[in-house]
């Protein structure tokens, strides 16, 4: 039979709560725990209360198992409760200070969540770090902290002492206690359906783990399977967590509420299964699968999506299948198809059909003429898969495409040697510019303008008009051709898009020197490791351009070849 009741935060105190591995974890951020407190802090300080006024708070819902109550909602604010009452308790006059409160699924031989909150005011930020939970824990309690500090420098005094009493005694939750014959992921999936904080992911996690699903089995032998779906649960989602694997298959953040529901998104989309767009779709995608209650259509479930992740984990492990699924997931090819293929071919199969894939990405029949902006978007993967298939082509090397960097950073395609009619040099820069960029070749013959440059580098100043005709002296001809295209980061190439090779040479040097990443390729073209005859390390000349292309259509035209 359930009840429903008001109950003091003294009332809780002798409480245990128990939050059970289908729930969600801690999620509250800071402004919402200031709001809280802002809220309490209002009502204590409200003029012209009633004696029996109290402040309530939002429902918690449990169910009494044994000796401890199981949370089905609320415990985002039952664990700020206690992060709040944690700080108070030197105030605390009873023998009992706060509940207890643990978490299931972060209980290890090495982390213990009951222990941790117990002694959240002796932890670091460094340990906070051990799980996202902790991590969320961690900062709230340091919000509060804050608040507290922040209302005494505001001339509260006592504020701490003055808050405890209203807080224990007028404080209340509504108190939902629910029939212990009722099962409590039912009962939490109801809840919280119509709730917008709560994600497809943590909807489905709470179908994987219910109990009901396994009705043949015994109480002992439930909890250790919901505790190994919940123990893996976790170890796909923190790997998730890892830029570097999830940039591998993501080609943004995709604004998913948690990253683990990709995973589902892509077994849904595999499926085939059209039921809709709404924020939910996914969930009842899971939902309809499970009807049954079938404990063999649950683990053949689990096992499929174990499977995508282990697989996907396989590809990221694998050098060269990272690189080149990497490659075409950048040049936006669906993941879904590719593990779709994978489940049907041996592995030599997978691999063919990768290259052929890459092929068709870069499939051009005259490299030299691909133009900037015309064919930007071709350029950019021919340009990526340079960098991508020069590292993997030294098998003794172990580095890999950064594609978290490349993704993240906004790499753009940048001129090697600068175009002269898109340089734009500010008046009384123009002397500088020349100083940087200027380097007498045997282009420059024209003895009478080299003067004129060599005056103006010593302070003199040119005519303004004159300007842009020295600039074309000095850069040569325009070339857009990709023989004159790279790739780079954003940031550097915005910091020297009007300079010449010679300038932007030193800088990539200087920038990575510094720790700036550049890509193998870039690198390459500006220690001028194509180049076949090596003349001036300051001039990006024909033979050197020529080279460059040589090595581009090296790269593409093997690929080629796969599909021929």
């Amino acid at each position: 039979m359930s009840c429903l009741t008001e109950k003091t935060i003294g009332e809780i105190l002798e409480n245990k709560f128990f939050i059970p591995s289908y729930q969600r974890g801690y999620r509250w951020t800071e402004r919402q725990v200031e709001d809280l407190l802002n809220d309490v802090w209002d009502f204590i300080t409200k003029t012209g209360k009633k004696d029996n006024e109290w402040y309530c708070l939002q429902p918690v819902v449990v169910k009494k198992t044994n000796n401890h109550y199981e949370v089905l909602d609320g415990q985002q604010r039952l664990t700020t409760i206690f992060l709040i009452l944690k700080h108070l308790e030197r105030f605390i006059e009873s023998e009992k200070k706060s509940f207890e409160i643990e978490y299931e699924t972060r209980n290890t031989e090495s982390s213990n969540s009951k222990l941790f909150l117990q002694s959240i005011d002796l932890k670091s930020e460094k340990e906070s770090k051990e799980n996202i939970d902790y991590f969320h824990i961690f900062q709230a309690y340091q919000k509060i902290k804050e608040w507290f500090q922040t209302k005494a420098n505001q001339g509260y005094n006592s504020i701490s002492s003055k808050f405890v009493t209203p807080f224990l005694e007028s404080t209340k939750v509504i108190w939902y206690e629910v029939s212990s014959e009722k099962d409590a992921i039912e009962i939490f999936t109801r809840i919280n359906m119509g709730k917008i904080p709560l994600t497809n992911a943590e909807l489905i996690k709470a179908l994987f783990l219910n109990s009901s699903n396994f009705p043949d089995s015994d109480t002992e032998e439930i909890r250790l399977r919901q505790l190994e779906i919940a123990s893996e649960w976790d170890r796909m989602e923190y790997s998730l967590q890892n830029d570097e694997f999830w940039y591998f298959i993501n080609n943004s953040d995709n604004e998913l509420p948690t990253r683990i529901e990709f995973l589902f998104n892509i077994m849904k989309n595999i499926d085939g299964v059209k039921n809709g767009n709404d924020q939910y779709s996914t969930f009842r995608f899971f939902s309809e699968k499970f009807k049954s209650k079938s404990k063999d259509e649950i683990d053949a479930n689990w096992k499929e999506i174990k499977r995508i992740f282990q697989t996907i984990e396989e590809w990221f492990t694998d050098r060269e299948l990272y690189h080149k699924i990497g490659f075409l997931i950048s040049a936006n090819s669906d993941i879904t198809e590719l593990l779709k293929e994978v489940k049907n071919k041996q592995k030599q199969e997978f691999r063919k059909l990768l290259d052929i894939k890459i092929a068709e990405k870069v499939k051009c029949e005259n490299l030299e003429e691909l133009e900037y902006g015309k064919h930007s978007d071709l350029i950019r993967k021919i340009l990526l898969l340079h960098n991508i298939q020069t590292m993997l082509n030294n098998k003794n090397e172990t580095i890999r495409f950064p594609f978290e960097r490349y993704k993240k950073e906004k790499w753009d395609i940048e001129h090697i040697h600068a175009i002269a009619t898109k340089v734009k040099v500010k008046f009384e820069d123009q002397n500088t510019w020349l100083f940087y960029n200027f380097v007498k070749t045997e282009q420059h013959t024209n003895l009478e303008l080299n003067s004129q440059i060599e005056n103006a580098i010593k302070g003199n100043q040119i005519a303004e008009d004159d300007f842009q005709s020295i600039v074309e002296y000095v850069l040569g001809d325009d070339d857009n051709t990709i023989r004159n295209l790279c790739l780079l980061d954003r940031g550097t190439n915005r910091s020297y898009k009007n300079d010449s090779f010679k300038n932007k040479r030193n800088k990539i040097i200087e920038n990575e020197k510094n720790g700036t990443f550049i890509p193998v390729c870039t690198r390459n073209v500006f220690m001028k490791y194509y180049s076949k005859e090596l003349k001036d390390l300051e001039i990006w000349n024909e033979n050197d351009r020529a080279d460059y292309l040589d090595d581009l259509k090296r790269v593409v035209y093997n690929f080629k070849s796969q599909v021929l």
